[in-house]
């Protein structure tokens, strides 16, 4: 006999492997079938046996670039009463689906950044006609549901659910953490640390931290170590820089690694992650195992887990590009004792309280199920 389709459809352009842990809870409380696009760039990939409910990977069709379409989307329009589909204008596949859904009183939401700040007239104009076709958006923060209430969205229809990693596994880890001196024994000294971890990439600026850092050892006598967790694009001319400012002791290049344990580790014994380009889910990654985060200030070329930094508590801001004051946070928050035990809690917080998938999928059921549920039940 076959088996009765949920009703809830999400449908993504692809199943990246940093959530899993909201897709396995979306699967659990919404009993949610999952469709995966099978583009990728360098990002590792959801093991689809992971989820019970996964359907099919559909092909994503490149047009124009950024355009695309994913094959064979028509086949699951009349097998759900509920989509949830990522929210990229510029997937065209998802235009028809969504107003589609609306000639058949279906239900269809948008999972997206929404709204940046910086869009021009013509991207004004499309985000506005795509986003108001859905029955709903959710978004990764309130700074973009602000910006879209001046834009003159209807404020009931943006729903705030953050962003999550997989929470529970790290939570797992994160009671088991205790220092090993990880850094104290690989550099051979007690400096500080200041650690990254993503893909090395140019739009992360990683070249202002290695500066950043030799501009404090000049100006201010402080010398730190960084360590570098990720690969990409950008190792060879960071390798470079770092050789040319005399910084090869103090510099190591981690590499990528995808296992939780290593990675907590090294960010739980670091002093704080900067990341002097937008900083992404990278902010999450460091706050969960306590580590407080410094990035650049302006918001308008930001990703939305910027919001999770709250100044004093769990990170900094810096003024964007500017090295020298990136070298002045970084002194000013490694040289002002802040007591680790109250930022480490400060950090566990926000991560506890919003940016987590059990936060995400109650706010989302609450959503679907038109339930209203007040903030502290959540």
């Amino acid at each position: 006999m076959k088996q009765k389709e949920s009703g809830i459809c999400l449908l993504y352009n692809f199943a990246q492997h940093y959530r899993l842990g909201v897709f396995k809870r979306m699967e659990e409380i919404l009993n949610c079938d999952f469709y995966f696009g099978n583009y990728s760039n360098d990002i590792k990939r959801i093991d689809y046996n992971e989820l019970k409910n996964f359907k099919a990977e559909l092909k994503n069709i490149r047009l124009i670039r950024p355009f695309y379409f994913q094959k064979g989307i028509y086949k699951i329009f009349n097998k759900y009463d509920k989509f949830i589909v990522l929210g990229e204008y510029y997937c065209l596949s998802t235009w028809i689906l969504a107003l589609y859904c609306r000639l058949t009183d279906k239900k269809i939401y948008f999972w997206t950044h929404g709204w940046y700040g910086n869009e021009g007239l013509a991207k004004r104009i499309i985000k506005k006609w795509f986003f108001n076709i859905s029955n709903g958006v959710f978004l990764y923060g309130g700074y973009a549901k602000s910006l879209m209430v001046k834009q003159g969205f209807d404020e009931s229809k943006l729903h705030v659910i953050y962003n999550s990693l997989d929470y529970d596994s790290q939570l797992r880890i994160r009671y088991n953490l205790k220092s090993v001196d990880l850094y104290k024994n690989h550099f051979g000294n007690s400096h500080k640390v200041l650690i990254f971890i993503g893909r090395l990439t140019k739009v992360k600026k990683l070249d202002q931290l290695l500066r950043a850092v030799l501009h404090a050892q000049y100006q201010y006598g402080r010398y730190y170590n960084i360590v570098f967790v990720g690969t990409g694009q950008e190792q060879e001319n960071l390798k470079s820089i770092t050789k040319m400012l005399k910084l090869e002791d103090r510099v190591w290049f981690y590499g990528e690694t995808y296992d939780e344990h290593e990675i907590s580790q090294l960010i739980y014994e670091a002093d704080i992650c900067v990341s002097p380009g937008n900083v992404g889910l990278t902010a999450m990654h460091s706050l969960v195992y306590g580590t407080p985060v410094l990035t650049h200030s302006d918001f308008k070329t930001q990703m939305p887990e910027f919001e999770a930094i709250i100044k004093g508590e769990t990170g900094d801001f810096f003024e964007k590009n500017n090295i020298v004051d990136l070298a002045s946070k970084i002194l000013s928050w490694t040289k002002n004792n802040h007591n680790k035990s109250i930022v480490m809690d400060n950090c566990f917080r926000v991560i506890d309280s919003y940016y987590n998938p059990n936060y995400q999928v109650k706010k989302i059921k609450s959503i679907l199920l038109n339930e209203a549920v007040s903030e502290k039940n959540i």
